[in-house]
């Protein structure tokens, strides 16, 4: 990765982390799940309101690091309205960036967590939002837990 593109993905990092976007609960959510990652103690709450199939709005609360946070951030700006599929198939392919460190060739903001790959137990911290609002998608009541993945 050049020098010039893991600057502006440090940046793009720092920005979600700094401000994040669509953060605190959402009033008007119909599902909700929530992740905690015990091995650093990062906690996300992902608020989802699906209208039928589709994502209308996202909004994500919680703690952690600035990896967890701007990635939580970060997901629900590629979210928001799209389809449980469409969701799904971002998840793998943020999962493959973060655990191969391979950017896909359509440069996209999720590209800006490659480097996360040179840090496994940081890969559970970029995923964490990742499994919450993959269970809130699927009306899992269940806890997400990075000690349950294999990330």
């Amino acid at each position: 990765m050049s020098a010039d593109l893991s600057e502006l993905y440090q940046q793009v990092i720092l920005d979600h982390n700094k401000r994040p976007r669509n953060r605190g609960t959402l009033p008007k959510a119909n599902r909700v799940a929530h992740g905690d990652n015990p091995s650093c103690g990062d906690q996300c709450s992902v608020y989802l309101r699906l209208d039928g199939d589709r994502i209308a709005d996202i909004s994500f609360d919680g703690s952690g690091c600035a990896i967890s946070q701007a990635s939580a951030s970060l997901m629900t700006t590629q979210l928001k309205g799209k389809t449980a599929g469409e969701a799904e198939q971002l998840f793998k392919q943020f999962h493959d960036i973060v655990t191969s460190g391979q950017a896909p060739e359509e440069i996209s903001d999720l590209a800006a967590f490659a480097g996360v790959h040179a840090f496994p137990a940081r890969i559970k911290c970029a995923t964490l939002g990742w499994h919450a609002a993959l269970n809130a998608l699927h009306g899992d009541p269940a806890e997400a837990t990075t000690e349950s993945h294999n990330d």
